[in-house]
C-alpha cells in the first residue's frame, strides 16, 4: 500500500479495498492513509457511511496537509461529498505549499481551528457542495432510491395550483410545476437520471393519511400549513399564500360576510375554510346553513346550481373556479379576508432529510427567478381547460414569501 512520490502531483496509492480504506500522497507528504467509512460511487466520488473518518498513518507534513485533513474532517461532518479529481486538482496547484509541521492534536481534536479563508479556499477547490445521501438513506429517500421511483399526490380540481384538464390524466398547475422542480432536485441528489415519478391522486379528506401511510411522498397541491396539521405531517417552505374569501354572482347581493345570514353557503369538507366557516356561524349566530362538499369542483357546481348562495375558499381557488364557469365573467371574488394562509408541500413527519431536499429545492426556485415564470405561467396568462387568464397579480405577501422563505404557519391572520 506504499507508494513512490511523484514531483508536484496527486497519486492515489491504492484502489479502495472491500473495507473501504483508500490510501492518498500529496506532495510534499510521503504518505497519509485515510480510513473512510464510506463508498466509491459514481467516478472518484467518496460518500460516506458516517460523518467521521480514522487517521490511520501520517508521515512528514506541510500546510497542503494540514489545510487537506481538517478540509476532509469538516466534509465529512458536514455530510457532503468529496471529489477525488477535484482533490488532486488543488494538491497541484498547492504543491509548492509550506507551513510547518502538523500538530498532532489538530488531527486529534475535531473543531480544530485554521484561518477562515484557507478554509474556504479548500472547501471550493476540493468539494462537491451538493448534500449527500449516500450509503445510509433512511425515509422517503431510501424508499425512492431502492424503487426507483418517486409518488407525487396531487388534485383533480384546484385550479390553477394542481389540477387534471384533459383524458390524459396527468396533473398540471402552479404547485405541480414547483412539485417537478423538486423531483428534478431529488434526482440530482440521489444520481437518478431515470428516477420513474408516479401520479397520486388525493382529496382534502384524504391527502394527509396518504402522506402520513408512505402512499404519496410528497404533496404539493392547495394545502394550508397549520399548527394542527403539523401535529400530523411536516410541511416544507411556503409555495403561495392566499386570503380566505367568497364567490357570488355579480349582480347578486351577497358581497361580504354579513350578507350571509341565514342563508345557504357552501364550502369545500376538510379545508380551513369550512373550520372558520362554521366558526363564525356559531360565534355570530348567523343561522347559515354550512354546505360542505367533497371537493372544489362540487362547491361550485352547489354555487353555479342555485343551492348556495355563496362559496367560500381560498381567493386563488376561488379564481380558479371561475375558470371553469360556463360563463367566468358572471362571477366576482368578493369580501374581507377572514384569514391568510400559506400553502405548502407536505411530507411525512419527522423525515427530515427528505424535508430538506424539498426545501432546498424550493428555495433554489426562488433564487433563480424561475418561480416568476411558473407565477406568470398560472396566474397572468390562458389556462387550461377553457383558456381563461385569471389576471392574478403576484401579492406583496407571497413576495415576501418568496423573498424570506419560511415553513412556519401563517395561522388565520386576521385581515
Amino acid at each position: 500500500m506504499f507508494a513512490h512520490r511523484a514531483a508536484n502531483r496527486f497519486v492515489p496509492l491504492h484502489r479502495p479495498p472491500p473495507e473501504y480504506s483508500v490510501a492518498f500522497g500529496f506532495p510534499n507528504i510521503s504518505l497519509c492513509l485515510i480510513r473512510l467509512p464510506g463508498r466509491f460511487d459514481s467516478g472518484r466520488r467518496i460518500q460516506p457511511r458516517i460523518k467521521s473518518f480514522k487517521f490511520i498513518a501520517l508521515i512528514d507534513s506541510s500546510c497542503l496537509a494540514r489545510l487537506m485533513l481538517y478540509t476532509l474532517n469538516r466534509a465529512f461532518r458536514q455530510g457532503v461529498c468529496l471529489d477525488l479529481d477535484a482533490v488532486e486538482a488543488f494538491a497541484k496547484k498547492r504543491a509548492a505549499s509550506h507551513c510547518g509541521p502538523i500538530n498532532k492534536n489538530e488531527i486529534k481534536d475535531s473543531s480544530m481551528r485554521i484561518v477562515p479563508h484557507l478554509l474556504g479556499v479548500a472547501i471550493t477547490a476540493a468539494l462537491i457542495s451538493t448534500p449527500v445521501f449516500a450509503a445510509e438513506l433512511t425515509g422517503t429517500l431510501k424508499k425512492i432510491k431502492e424503487s426507483g421511483t418517486i409518488t407525487l399526490g396531487h388534485r383533480d380540481a384546484s385550479i390553477p395550483f394542481s389540477y387534471i384538464a384533459d383524458a390524459s390524466g396527468v396533473p398540471m398547475g402552479y404547485s405541480h410545476d414547483i412539485q417537478l422542480k423538486i423531483v428534478e432536485a431529488i434526482k440530482k441528489d440521489l444520481d437518478m437520471p431515470d428516477l420513474k415519478v408516479k401520479y397520486n391522486l388525493v382529496t382534502s379528506q384524504t391527502r394527509i393519511p396518504l402522506v402520513q401511510n408512505g402512499t404519496v411522498d410528497v404533496e404539493c397541491g392547495s394545502t394550508t400549513n397549520n399548527v394542527e396539521r403539523q401535529q400530523q405531517v411536516d410541511f416544507s417552505i411556503g409555495i403561495f399564500e392566499v386570503g380566505t374569501r367568497l364567490l357570488s354572482k355579480k349582480d347578486s347581493s351577497y358581497k361580504d360576510f354579513d350578507d350571509l345570514k341565514g342563508k345557504n353557503v357552501v364550502t369545500t369538507a376538510g379545508t380551513t375554510s369550512e373550520r372558520i366557516l362554521k366558526a363564525m356561524n356559531a360565534d355570530k349566530q348567523m343561522g347559515m346553513n354550512v354546505i360542505s362538499a367533497k371537493d372544489h369542483g362540487e362547491s361550485f357546481q352547489m354555487l353555479e346550481s342555485g343551492r348556495a348562495v355563496a362559496f367560500m375558499m381560498d381567493d386563488a381557488l376561488l379564481a380558479g373556479e371561475m375558470a371553469k364557469a360556463k360563463k367566468p365573467d358572471d362571477w366576482a371574488v368578493t369580501g374581507t379576508a377572514q384569514s391568510y394562509e400559506i400553502y405548502g408541500c407536505m411530507v411525512r413527519k419527522g423525515d427530515a432529510p427528505f424535508k430538506k431536499a424539498v426545501d432546498d429545492a424550493i428555495v433554489a426556485t426562488y433564487k433563480s427567478g424561475d418561480i416568476n415564470a411558473i407565477y406568470s405561467k398560472w396566474f397572468m396568462s390562458p389556462v387550461p381547460p377553457k383558456g381563461l387568464n385569471l389576471n392574478f397579480p403576484m401579492s406583496d405577501k407571497l413576495k415576501e414569501l418568496i423573498q424570506n422563505p419560511t415553513d412556519k404557519a401563517a395561522e388565520d391572520k386576521k385581515a
